[in-house]
């Protein structure tokens, strides 16, 4: 159902953030009350249907389990601004020189010495934790603030990760670098360093008899999570903890090496920190990335760009994914920065009024990072079912809109397009891609809502327009279709079977191709046969004019097409294993036109992965047999015109 209410702008803040009683939210637009400000605009929401099926029986990851939760602080016990850390420390630690690291100017420093009382040469070790009562021994999950106004301190503000995580029997510690906060640039470096000191904290807690915690924490079970710069520093830390020396200056040692599992990065910025000049590269882990459409700080979704680097190097348990929410922000996944993005600048310059409700963010949160480590952590399996397909933690979720990314150390990739500029040829030995009466069929790299930006990976991108040519416009025409071709040698190799699955990472557009070109005939090189060329195409009539691509509102479902060794074929709607919509466009400043002004697409381009198990192609009843599996073919059949990008066809275990 599709609504429109118009409210006053001093009675709108509470109607914006429910549902309407469909439990559909769609356009809301706002009485403008000054030419320069924007009507208020939300994207209809799809969330009432596509969340209505919970598969998932496991308990809800997002609610509090059964252990009573305990609190204690470590720090130096003289912090001159911050008395939880002075007062009231169960533990004392000492300081760290983080000066390799954490680089000012003289001034700069000069005037954050003053404030603190220390400067980079001893950095205090200082976090709140809390952790269930009983024995253990329990999993370690540290979490760390971002940048933020330094004399607003941000590590309190995870408390609704720290009970919920305590009583399902996690230890977490909320580690204080608001010293770092500020006016400082190229620190992030530092910020993964120091994850890994309070790593050497906990192990002492644990080792020593007498100190608080001992024998309670299992060392071999670590996740790392951070929040904006934080989320960079957990892939720097990760980096960081297999090294034996710091990338930037082979004189400081590293000896870290401790068993973390997991990492999760809430809004991460990216390359603001490059050991050696290079993006960080991060493998091997367990790895979760979320953000928000309206996050007006890190405005483009750019921790996928370690998701698009982060590799698996062996076959094991290991997966990683990115979720992106529709309506979250930047700021509400800590309660000290709430809906401030930017700081006051938010109130002014943000259409905050657009935003989910900070609860509601935080309850996906719980979910979803809840979810995570029970899996990354505790083997529990049956939570990964949420990172595949969203859709299976129905309403647990909060109702709003999705996308997500999947991928998993089992995985084996027919076709990445990162290894070369042959659009025919796929990324495992053998394989072949062919396009038929398609419009549009290149390579390209992945765009990013932030302007000159972009995700760093290659996919296609592939259009078409199965209308008629020339006069008859009555003529059945054959739909447009890709083919990549599974090679004899790989389906032995990978032991393909009833029980694979098929992964498709696939994004909408919404643009709109022109009619089909007739084939191009490259191989006539004198100048005589290519003006004849031309000018007799001028005089046919079945040669369409070119058309300026317009925008499109139909979402570009398609068939997805699986042919065996003997011939036999099973189809399945794309939407069969996910949402399939055009792209969600998203306005989250206030002034008129500043959205057009500031970004060159109003919709980030996030693309989805689709995980198809080949048993339900066999449910079908054609008599397709998974184990002789040869093609696999996206048919472009359920809408006459449109436009796709394509990545990451894999085949998974």
């Amino acid at each position: 159902m599709r609504s429109s209410l118009h409210f006053r702008e001093t009675s709108v803040s509470r109607a914006v953030a429910s549902t309407v009683a469909s439990g559909v939210l769609a356009v809301v637009a706002l009485a403008t009350f000054s030419g320069c400000v924007q009507p208020l605009t939300i994207a209809p929401s799809d969330a009432g249907r596509v969340l209505a099926n919970r598969t998932v029986t496991a308990p809800n990851p997002g609610l509090p389990g059964p252990l009573a939760v305990r609190r204690l602080y470590y720090g130096s016990g003289k912090d001159t601004r911050r008395p939880e850390y002075r007062d009231s420390v169960t533990y004392r630690t000492g300081t760290v020189d983080a000066s390799a690291f954490a680089r000012t100017e003289p001034a700069n420093a000069k005037a954050r010495k003053k404030y603190w009382g220390f400067d980079n040469t001893a950095f205090p070790l200082n976090a709140r934790v809390w952790y269930p009562e009983g024995d253990g021994p329990f999993p370690l999950v540290l979490v760390v603030h971002g940048n933020h106004n330094m004399r607003e301190f941000s590590d309190p503000g995870y408390q609704w990760l720290g009970e919920l995580l305590a009583s399902r029997g996690f230890i977490l510690a909320s580690i204080d670098e608001n010293f770092l906060n500020g006016n400082l640039r190229g620190e992030n470096d530092a910020r993964g360093w120091m994850l890994l000191k309070h790593l050497e904290v906990f192990r002492a807690l644990n080792d020593s008899a007498g100190k608080p915690l001992f024998g309670r924490i299992d060392m071999k079970r670590i996740a790392l999570m951070g929040h904006s710069r934080g989320g960079e520093a957990v892939a720097i830390a990760g980096a960081f903890n297999r090294l034996s020396h710091y990338p930037d200056d082979a004189t400081v040692r590293f000896n870290f090496n401790f068993d973390i599992k997991a990492l999760v990065a809430i809004a991460p910025v990216d390359g603001q920190y490059k050991p050696a000049e290079q993006p960080t590269p991060v493998s091997d882990y367990n790895y979760l990335v979320i953000h928000g459409s309206h996050d007006g700080d890190v405005s483009s979704f750019m921790g996928l760009t370690q998701y698009n680097r982060f590799r698996f190097t062996r076959a094991g348990p290991e997966f990683k994914s990115a979720i992106w929410m529709h309506r979250a922000n930047h700021g509400q996944w800590n309660t000290v920065w709430n809906n401030k993005d930017n700081g006051t600048y938010s109130v002014r310059a943000l259409q905050l009024k657009a935003l989910v409700e900070g609860e509601e963010q935080r309850r996906f949160g719980r979910v979803v990072i809840g979810g995570f480590l029970e899996a990354a952590l505790n083997g529990r399996t049956e939570y990964q079912a949420i990172f595949r397909d969203h859709r299976a933690a129905g309403d647990w979720l909060p109702p709003e809109m999705y996308i997500t990314r999947y991928a998993d150390a089992r995985t084996q990739w027919l076709a990445t397009f990162e290894e070369d500029v042959d659009v025919t040829t796929g990324t495992a030995p053998g394989v072949r891609i062919q396009a038929d009466s398609v419009s549009v069929w290149k390579e390209n790299d992945s765009p990013a809502r932030a302007r000159a930006s972009t995700f760093r990976s290659n996919l296609a991108t592939i259009g078409w327009n199965n209308t008629a040519l020339g006069k008859d416009t009555t003529a059945v025409r054959w739909p447009a279709r890709v083919s990549v071709s599974v090679p004899d040698s790989l389906r032995r190799a990978w032991q393909i079977s009833g029980t694979s699955t098929l992964m498709l990472t696939i994004g909408s557009t919404d643009q709109k191709p022109g009619a089909r070109k007739l084939p191009r005939d490259t191989t006539k090189r004198d100048s005589t046969a290519r003006d004849s060329t031309k000018q007799s195409a001028a005089k046919r009539p079945d040669v369409p004019k070119p058309k300026t691509p317009s925008k499109d509102t139909v979402a570009p479902d398609l068939t997805v097409e699986l042919e065996d060794g003997s011939g036999r074929i099973a189809r399945l709607p794309l939407s069969t294993f996910g949402p399939v919509r055009m792209p969600i466009e998203s306005y989250i400043y206030r002034r008129k036109g500043r959205d057009k002004r500031q970004f060159p697409m109003l919709a980030e381009p996030v693309m989805h992965t689709f995980v198809a198990p080949l048993a339900a192609f066999t449910a079908t009843g054609s008599g397709f047999d998974p184990a002789s599996l040869r093609t696999i073919r996206l048919v472009f059949d359920r809408k006459k015109v449109g436009a796709i990008t394509l990545d990451d066809i894999g085949i998974s275990r």
